[in-house]
């Protein structure tokens, strides 16, 4: 549960249950204490009604008209309350302390345990016993006095508890607003955002924490621009060998490949007449080299588009997709190609091809789908490409195969964005690569 406080609960909690520990204190304190006090400020008043009483007997005793006297004695003790004479014939009640009526809650009067401190004292006349002197102490005022006092109590410490509750409050605003700005600055540290920076505020502790949170931005702004440089370069590299590789096939092989099929034609023409079983042999070298030309194709179009560069990233996807549907005629296709993608050229159109290129063939392979989404448009300062299909889907524990790894390093080269994810019973691939100055004019 305290793990769960906020910082500012955790101030605020103490303070308060200290406070509220003094004013049970304090109630503990006046209720041991109250009883004595009582006793004490009220033993003077009771010691002159007993001193009364033992006058009065010496007077009656002492006087030849005993009735008289008491008669006298009466008039002359008036109306007081706390002193006074009950006959012998009246009620027999005992003295109760007179208590504060309304002023004072019932619930703080029996808090204070009065004690009993009325008393009663004989009067006789010889030996026939004709009243009493009773003191009933009036304890309004003293009980009205220690209400007032309680009240004080309480009033000043909720006073103190809601000034130390708002300096806890300002005190640890002044502490969070920083923290919190300090995380939300990690959170875009995490997210790639190396550009904002965390205002320095809040105590020195905190101030250098986000001082230190800065250079560590601005150290990952420049590893990150690093890291893009060289995997750029890494790119850049691995599409030039390709370029040699595919050129040198092209140059050296294909002549080849057209030099042993022409010759097969030539043999399977001349011997299409004789009985030696010629024909038929040149006809399975002409196969042979059929399909070795085929092949040879497809590994050039896997190393390198030449002809991206002549017919424009446009046409060049339209070729490719249209190749793939003859390859998999079940498969519904709906593309939107950008004719705008033509004015992009260099490493943006050969990433976007190679996207393109890796997620169609990944759902041709292993989708097993009925049909496919393809689009790539110039979306206001990004290339953006999306492919879907509603094939079986890609487990999320597996991760990018070797293909789409190849394809996500390329993506973070040019510093955009590629994601995989599975939407309405739908496999979506989503590509975003920034322009960065590379369209046409």
């Amino acid at each position: 549960m305290w793990k769960r406080l906020s910082l500012r609960a955790r101030l605020s909690l103490p303070m308060v249950a200290m406070v509220l520990t003094a004013l049970v204190l304090g109630g503990v304190a006046l209720q041991l204490v109250s009883p004595e006090q009582f006793e004490y400020e009220n033993e003077q008043t009771s010691r002159s009604a007993r001193i009364v009483a033992d006058a009065l007997n010496a007077a009656l005793a002492a006087s030849s008209n005993p009735k008289a006297t008491l008669d006298a004695f009466r008039r002359t003790l008036g109306t007081s309350e706390a002193i006074a004479f009950r006959s012998s014939d009246s009620t027999q009640v005992e003295p109760r302390a007179r208590l504060a009526q309304g002023a004072v809650p019932e619930w703080f009067t029996a808090l204070l345990q009065v004690p009993e401190l009325g008393a009663v004292y004989p009067i006789s006349i010889g030996n026939d016993h004709v009243g009493d002197i009773v003191y009933t102490p009036d304890l309004s005022a003293d009980i009205f006095e220690k209400w007032i006092g309680f009240l004080a109590i309480v009033a000043s410490g909720s006073t103190l508890m809601l000034l130390a509750a708002a300096s806890a409050y300002f005190t640890s605003g002044a502490a969070i607003r920083p923290l919190e700005q300090l995380q939300a600055g990690l959170s875009r540290l995490r997210a790639g955002d190396y550009d904002t920076e965390i205002p320095l505020a809040g105590p020195p502790e905190i101030l250098r924490s986000c001082d230190e949170a800065n250079e560590l931005a601005r150290t990952l702004k420049r590893l990150s621009q690093d890291n893009r440089n060289l995997l750029r370069r890494i790119v850049s590299v691995q599409d030039e060998e390709r370029r040699e590789l595919a050129r040198e096939l092209h140059d050296e092989l294909g002549p080849l490949l057209f030099a042993i099929r022409a010759n097969a034609t030539a043999l399977a023409e001349s011997g299409a007449g004789g009985k030696t079983g010629t024909g038929s042999f040149a006809q399975g070298i002409l196969q042979a080299a059929e399909t070795l030309q085929q092949a040879n194709r497809r590994i050039l179009e896997g190393l390198s588009p030449l002809y991206v560069g002549e017919l424009g990233l446009e046409q060049s996807l339209q070729t490719l997709l249209r190749n793939a549907q003859s390859q998999a005629p079940g498969i519904c296709f709906a593309t939107r190609i950008d004719h705008r993608l033509n004015d992009i050229d260099g490493l943006l159109s050969q990433t976007t091809y190679r996207v393109i290129q890796e997620g169609v063939t990944n759902v041709l392979r292993h989708a097993q789908a009925k049909s496919m989404e393809v689009s790539a448009a110039i979306i206001g300062d990004n290339v953006a490409v999306e492919i879907s299909d509603d094939g079986v889907g890609v487990s999320p524990h597996n991760g990018f195969g070797r293909g789409l790894t190849g394809m996500y390093e390329r993506v973070r080269a040019l510093n955009g964005i590629f994601e995989m994810s599975r939407e309405n019973g739908r496999t979506l691939v989503r590509c975003r690569l920034p322009l960065e100055h590379a369209t046409g004019n």
